[in-house]
């Protein structure tokens, strides 16, 4: 990494220069990449939201990991036993997440190598074969509990069996990744759509059931907890944050997306990044709220505070708010699972050409990584539970990344004059090790306190 960048990376920065509109991409990309080149070269006309548009999609492909089927059971949970007394721990792991993903983005478009591929450049190659295998875990617990999602998603709005509504997430998501023939764009305006639908749906549930702005606000101004559950789930809502493969994915969006070697340009180009993630990541937060909120004006005002998992919401909201909520909310569940789980496999496909060289054909590790999710769903174990399990491999695994990734950017030989200032390694060696503190603190009670049932 420190002798610079490899030979294909300087050939198509050097393609770039000549012409933008010369580089072997496909023609949905074509368009996006010239019209960024002229924005970071001074010489497009466009004004207002026309000129980030180009540089916006690689944070809403990541930041579907944040609104995931986890997050649904996590925050319905929070909300149906305390109210609003959480929604500030959703508004403050949002602005963790936002400066996470904003160095992993930064990173691919600093050095034009994913997070894999530098720990492969800069770690012995016994850690980088213990790497890769942890990767691989790590993207097949993340399928596991999103994958179970989609298919939950398919069996509450349709009725489908659980096993069968599988099957059909998984032909959907065959679909979904077969766009990535096309070019980068259409897949990620596929997923941005997707994203689009659960932040409707819950601006939808939010007038269904108005909450209580007052108690809102006061949450967000007046932060404080209620006895040790509350800890405990405010814990999991924290620690649960910063899922490892969307760091990894992030950085391997940006690597070559829009490739630029000038100091100014990179700085520009990492600006309009920044805006990108500030959007998508508050989005994020802004659903991610608004599940929390939607349990708390519905089952927590209704003395429910016992509804904690993804069925149980489902069927109560019909008696509470009518049958408009449930199938919003089974449609929600439904876009949020086929996204997360298209973003799963891209992520282990990432990793395993970040740490091994290695790629495998898309279909065939979509097909693979689905074989969990499909014994769980044949088996008929229950799925909720075992989404939450799922977890718990993912917060193994969550210093792994997080450590790697706050390292690599402090180093000006990797990142040139986009390096971390002192004050962002400071504050980002704050976040990640609050972070792997309570995912290590969330694991312990998990395995033995007893907590999160």
């Amino acid at each position: 990494m420190a002798r610079g960048k490899p030979r294909a990376q300087e050939r198509k920065i050097e393609k770039l220069r000549q012409d933008p509109t010369e580089l072997d991409v496909k023609t949905a990309d074509r368009g996006t990449i010239s019209a960024a080149t002229d924005v970071l070269e001074g010489k497009s006309r466009k004004r207002g939201p026309a000129r980030i548009l180009p540089f916006l999609g690689p944070a809403f492909v990541a930041t579907v990991a944040y609104i995931d089927p986890g997050n649904f059971a996590t925050n319905i949970q929070g909300g149906a036993q305390f109210g609003y007394m959480l929604v500030w721990v959703v508004l403050a792991s949002n602005l963790m997440a936002m400066l996470i993903q904003a160095l992993s983005a930064k990173l691919g478009i600093a050095s034009g190598h994913n997070l894999a591929e530098v720990m492969r450049e800069q770690y012995p190659r016994p850690v980088v074969w213990g790497m890769w295998v942890l990767g691989e875990l790590v993207a097949m617990a993340t399928d596991l509990a999103e994958f179970l999602g989609a298919a939950l998603g398919f069996n509450l709005l349709f009725g489908i069996p659980l096993f069968v509504a599988a099957v059909i997430t998984g032909v959907v998501t065959f679909i979904i990744l077969g766009l990535q023939r096309y070019g980068f764009r259409p897949l990620e305006a596929v997923i941005t759509v997707l994203v689009g639908i659960i932040a409707a749906s819950y601006l939808v549930e939010t007038f269904l059931s108005p909450p209580d702005w007052g108690l809102v606000g006061l949450s967000v101004v007046q932060p404080h907890f209620s006895g040790t559950e509350s800890i405990l789930l405010a814990t999991g809502i924290l620690g649960a944050t910063v899922m490892p493969h969307v760091i990894f994915l992030h950085s391997a969006l940006t690597q070559d997306r829009i490739v630029v070697r000038d100091p100014a340009r990179l700085r520009r180009l990492f600006h309009f990044e920044v805006v990108d993630v500030v959007i998508a990541m508050g989005i994020a937060g802004l659903v991610n709220a608004a599940m929390l909120i939607m349990a708390a004006s519905t089952f927590n005002a209704h003395g429910m505070p016992e509804v904690g998992t993804i069925e149980e919401a489902y069927k109560t909201l019909t008696p509470l708010l009518g049958s408009a909520s449930s199938v919003v909310f089974a449609i929600s569940l439904l876009a949020s699972g086929l996204s997360s789980t298209t973003v799963g496999t891209m992520s282990g496909q990432v990793i395993m050409q970040g740490f091994m060289h290695r790629t495998i054909p898309l279909w065939f590790r979509r097909l693979f990584t689905m074989v969990p999710a499909l014994v769980v769903a044949a088996i008929g174990l229950d799925p909720t539970r075992t989404l939450v399990l799922s977890q718990v491999v993912l917060s193994f695994a969550i210093p792994f990344a997080l450590i790697p990734l706050v390292m690599f950017t402090r180093r000006r030989d990797i990142m040139g004059p986009l390096v971390n200032s002192r004050i962002t390694t400071v504050v980002a060696s704050v976040v990640a090790a609050l972070i792997v503190f309570l995912n290590l603190f969330l694991l312990y009670q998990i395995l033995f306190g007893g907590g999160m049932q």
